[in-house]
């Protein structure tokens, strides 16, 4: 896909969403930028990946929407960060949005950062204990979830089911 392809998915998910912008050190530059408006020079937004794992070692994965982009393809939960949260917020929001859990930010692990051309994205892990029935699924964002022990999140990674994350190993590291 192409990056303005790319942009209009975007700009059409969420058209009002409003992000700060950062330097490519990870520094706020004091603007700010609509969803989906081109990124330009080293100008990067935030983003956060959230893994929850319950205390038996099963992380929560969801599915996106059909009508998203990488449409059916499993993954931790996440998005960016909104104008004005830091990456601990954004973790918590995404959370509740995507899954209908919240997460006590006490609880939380700052994992590491990755970049991209124009993106930071903070890792965070939690654990939490929760049952099946408390996940609430976020129209045209999540389609479905499971429970998977970190040898079922590697056959979905071998098998091209997961969404690309280089990283995926040093997470599951964490639990083993």
């Amino acid at each position: 896909m192409d990056d303005a392809y790319l942009a209009e998915l975007m700009r059409r998910d969420s058209p009002d969403e409003l992000w700060d912008i950062y330097d490519e050190a990870g520094n706020k530059t004091g603007r700010v930028q609509r969803r989906g408006d081109p990124l330009t020079g080293g100008d990067c937004h935030l983003c956060v990946h959230v893994w929850i794992m319950r205390p038996d070692g099963s992380y929560l994965l969801t599915r996106r929407a059909p009508e998203k982009s990488c449409a059916g393809l499993w993954e931790c939960t996440g998005g960016s960060a909104l104008a004005g949260e830091d990456s601990l917020r954004a973790a918590l929001r995404e959370a509740r949005e995507e899954t209908g859990l919240c997460l006590e930010p006490e609880r939380a692990e700052y994992v590491f950062r990755f970049s991209g051309a124009h993106y930071h994205c903070d890792v965070w892990r939690f654990v939490r204990d929760f049952k099946e029935s408390d996940i609430v699924l976020q129209p045209g964002e999540t389609c479905d979830f499971q429970l998977a022990r970190p040898e079922d999140i590697r056959r979905l990674v071998a098998a091209g089911q997961f969404l690309d994350f280089e990283d995926v190993e040093r997470i599951l590291g964490l639990s083993e």
